[in-house]
């Protein structure tokens, strides 16, 4: 269907022009769809069998033209309008165009049961493919329930209930068990289950610890909790959500993009080319009267039977499904595609790479042994990492407890680790990179060490270290096992001593790893892979850390990274789940979505190319034809909507 995207929002929810009317919701459209359609349906059954009867009345030939007449309005007369207004807004060719001329046509040479059956059918065939779209559409739209209409907060001791627009930072609002949190916070009391299904597709509740944050559209599962609201709703996780949902749509793939460029220039060829299907014949029988016999009615109903086999209905609405329907599937599952430009990208990706904390490792440490440190050493070195965010500074925190000492003059030294002034005393607080930059001697044995360490030293001198684990996530190896079926190399890229990182390597099944790499490390090794082998590269990190790979790479994917402002910026597509398993879901998803739309293009093209020839020829007439137009299209919808049922 030559323009159908743009008349997505112009007339309706992906709905057929001629059969509803705008303005109407989505339910009240598809009931008005059939009644028009089946009238006109109902009549020219009617009518052929008035015929066929030979009944008197309808021998009368005006009475003939005026009931197949009546029996086109219905459905006639929304396509003729849409065509007239598709022409005022320079589009000439569109497919409205060709079933009003193909439809009027068939009137002027007295075919008058074709003439209603080229709009009814269409209308019929066009209500079937907006049942199949909007079933698409609805996998989307469904996350607008995840946004509840009310919040509960507690003011002075008093429950009030507003808008979650009303809600602000630092209020508590009040969730009671079932249901379900309007904004994001972070629970003021004792842990709690929250069920996370519709956010992250995952079916287990998720124990959330008090102070953790809580997203919007979770459901408190088991008890009544309270939270701190730490985002304002326009900011909330489900708002990012539907606001990624709804820009995805704009971004389109290449096949989007080549068939509505497709469109453009196929409609007015194949017009051009039914007028020479009239034009040509006649031009040889005054070439050669004698062994040709030129029947206008005959070539031109010809050109109508290829006008209407002409329309590119399956590609212009099956192509844009698939990759709605694969959007659609995967943010069921947690995996949010910011386009389907970046859907069709995943397929062609050979290489992922992968950050190790937090993406192949759960990024949960616990600090296992303290070596060479005395107490308040160990006290010290937590209260300088209480200015760090990272996991690790949290996990020391919890383990060493911060001291009463006075800690001032705190420097983030971005991929070594931290300095600071400690009673006049200079401490380091990092990487062995960070000592060896300060030169710093340290003992060779702490570079076999396995595990993820912390050194400190204090005034130029080593003086002892801190090991902490951090184990790889459940699905880890899964994941890495799947991307290799598909044969897609995976590597893993980290900032953690090598060591550690040939450790997680060997218990995946990883080949190439990196370790001791600083950010711009990254970038040089994401480079490398793109430029100098030719690769096109996935990289997965958490969205935060990561930002330049996740931009330089082909395809950015951030994992976990929902309440992320980085992730949600700089990635292309983000992993709710903060599940590994799921970038392999992605990517045969990617495949499986470019495969089925190349079905598409092939058995499309292929079948109106072959009825078009036959209409030329004069073995396929009219009804054939619109057959063939509707129920290619159809089977290309249906095809379209496998993907729905791709991700188990």
């Amino acid at each position: 269907m030559a323009h159908h995207n743009e008349h997505e929002e112009h007339c309706h929810s992906h709905g057929c022009s001629c059969c509803c009317e705008q303005g109407h919701d989505h339910h009240e459209e598809e009931e008005m769809n059939w009644w028009k359609p089946a009238l006109s349906l109902t009549m020219l059954v009617a009518g052929i069998i008035m015929g066929t009867m030979d009944i008197s009345l309808f021998r009368n030939g005006w009475v003939k033209l005026a009931w197949y007449a009546l029996a086109w309005l219905p459905t006639g007369l929304g396509v003729l309008r849409e065509a007239i207004e598709e022409a005022r807004e320079g589009d000439f060719f569109s497919e409205f165009l060709l079933m009003t001329v193909a439809s009027l046509g068939a009137f002027a040479i007295g075919e008058y049961p074709e003439a209603v059956a080229v709009m009814a059918l269409y209308c019929i065939g066009e209500a079937l493919q907006d049942r199949a779209v909007n079933r698409a559409r609805g996998n989307i739209k469904s996350l607008i329930a995840l946004r509840p209409d009310q919040a509960v907060i507690i003011r002075d001791g008093q429950r009030l209930t507003v808008t979650p627009d009303e809600v602000t930072v630092g209020d508590l609002i009040e969730v009671k068990a079932g249901e379900r949190v309007p904004v994001d916070g972070r629970l003021t009391e004792s842990a709690a289950a929250f069920d996370t299904a519709a956010l992250t597709g995952e079916s287990l509740p998720r124990i959330i610890e008090s102070g953790d944050e809580v997203l919007a559209g979770m459901i408190a599962s088991e008890s009544t909790v309270r939270l701190t609201v730490t985002r304002p709703s326009s900011e909330s996780a489900v708002s990012r959500v539907l606001t990624m949902v709804e820009e995805a749509s704009e971004r389109k793939a290449p096949a989007e993009l080549f068939i509505r460029r497709f469109a453009k220039v196929y409609t007015p060829v194949v017009v051009g080319l039914a007028v020479l299907v009239v034009a040509l014949p006649w031009l040889f029988s005054l070439l050669a009267p004698a062994s040709f016999s030129y029947d206008f009615q005959q070539w031109l109903h010809r050109a109508l039977i290829f006008l209407v086999i002409s329309c590119p209905c399956a590609l212009v609405i099956s192509i844009p499904l698939s990759y709605f329907a694969g959007i659609g599937a995967a943010s069921r599952r947690g995996i949010l595609f910011k386009g389907s430009n970046y859907l069709d990208a995943l397929a062609g990706v050979d290489t992922v790479v992968m950050d190790k904390t937090g993406t192949l490792t759960t990024g949960e440490f616990s600090v296992t042994h303290v070596e060479g440190l005395t107490h308040e050493q160990a006290a010290t070195v937590a209260n300088i990492e209480q200015h760090s965010p990272h996991p690790i500074a949290r996990a020391i925190n919890d383990y060493c407890k911060p001291g009463d000492t006075p800690v001032t003059d705190v420097k983030n030294i971005a991929g070594y680790g931290m300095s600071a002034l400690v009673e006049g005393q200079t401490w380091l607080v990092g990487t062995t990179r960070l000592l060896e930059r300060e030169g710093v001697a340290f003992p060779a044995t702490l570079r076999g060490i396995s595990g993820t360490m912390v050194v400190v030293a204090i005034c130029g001198q080593y003086a002892g270290h801190i090991l902490l684990n951090d184990k790889p996530k459940e699905d880890a190896a899964r994941a890495i096992e799947a991307l290799d079926d598909m044969g897609i190399a995976t590597v893993m890229l980290s900032g953690d001593r090598q060591s550690m990182v040939d450790d997680v390597a060997r218990q995946l099944g990883i080949t190439q790893a990196y370790g001791d790499l600083l950010p711009q490390g990254k970038v040089e090794h994401i480079r490398q892979l793109q430029e100098e082998e030719g690769h096109q590269v996935a990289f997965v990190g958490d969205g935060i850390n990561d930002a330049p790979v996740l931009a330089l790479s082909d395809v950015g994917i951030a994992m976990g990274a929902l309440g992320s402002d980085m992730a949600i910026e700089t990635a292309d597509v983000i992993i709710q789940t903060d599940q590994p398993s799921r970038v392999a879901d992605a990517v045969k998803l990617g495949h499986r979505t470019r495969s089925i739309v190349r079905q598409n293009i092939a058995f499309a093209i292929g079948v109106k190319v072959l009825v078009m020839v036959l209409g030329v020829v004069g073995i396929a007439n009219m009804w054939e034809a619109v057959f063939a137009d509707v129920g290619v299209a159809l089977l290309c919808v249906l095809n379209s909507l496998r993907l729905m049922r791709t991700i188990k």
